[in-house]
């Protein structure tokens, strides 16, 4: 069993140093993991776009992600996502923890429950880890990674970016960042009992923030070292930080 898992989102797609890999077989497909030991902890790191960045957004299969890292014995899981900023608070190059969501996707599988156990329901009100967001702050001050806050995600469908409409609007219903993969990872570790964290490298303004147009050369650069800081700051969290205090992922689903 491996208790602890690392999603990697757009700009991350392996951890350094060796790692074994091995396809988990799952009722909704197979999936490629790579399971390496970080100072004497097993550690699954999962590429969410697959090698190569090959699987947009709204096609990856979200189910058989978790399905395959709830099989392996998974207990918590640390993603990153790359967004861009709706907050003139978080600059890009900010990293912010994930706190709330707001879902604007609009044709993915989003539940593991389809009506075989009956009416199944799972409780959202704080949908990200309570323990693993103050593990996560606790841990930048550590490691010396720096974050800015706490945030909402708004997530779309995607593949395509946003217009300068649904932007505004997005920022006057209280988002912080938008991105398009978050959602619904998040609600099916929930459904499975996995205490569930995630950090947003923000990247870029979103349109309509600044007159200055997106610089692809600066949002590689900013992935490089938001990569760098997260991944630091991911496996502090796993392998020098105490995980074992009580939280209520686990208690979340309610049967009708």
């Amino acid at each position: 069993m491996v208790e602890n898992a690392i999603i990697g989102g757009t700009g991350i797609y392996s951890l350094e140093g060796g790692s074994v890999e091995e396809t988990i077989k799952t009722s909704y497909g197979e999936v490629r993991v790579y399971i390496q030991n970080m100072k004497g902890h097993p550690v699954v790191f999962l590429p969410r776009h697959g090698a190569g960045h090959s699987v947009p957004p709204h096609r990856i299969n979200y189910r058989a992600n978790i399905k395959a890292l709830k099989q392996l014995g998974v207990k918590r899981i640390l993603a990153s996502a790359a967004v861009g900023s709706l907050n003139y608070n978080y600059p890009p190059g900010s990293l912010v923890v994930l706190e709330q969501f707001i879902d604007f996707t609009k044709s993915r599988p989003y539940t593991f429950y389809d009506g075989e156990e009956g009416v199944v329901h799972a409780d959202l009100a704080d949908p990200y880890c309570v323990r693993l967001m103050e593990a996560l702050e606790k841990g930048s001050q550590q490691t010396g990674v720096n974050i800015d806050g706490r945030g909402t995600y708004v997530c779309v469908e995607g593949p395509r970016f946003e217009t300068r409409a649904e932007i505004r609007f997005f920022r006057s219903i209280g988002g912080d960042m938008v991105g398009m993969t978050n959602v619904p990872e998040v609600v099916l570790a929930r459904e499975v009992g996995i205490c569930y964290g995630a950090v947003g490298i923000i990247t870029n303004w979103c349109n309509g923030m600044t007159d200055q147009p997106i610089s692809h050369g600066e949002i590689r650069s900013i992935m490089r070292k938001g990569r760098e800081q997260l991944l630091r700051l991911f496996v502090h969290v796993f392998t020098g930080m105490d995980l074992d205090e009580k939280c209520r992922c686990s208690e979340s689903i309610v049967r009708l």
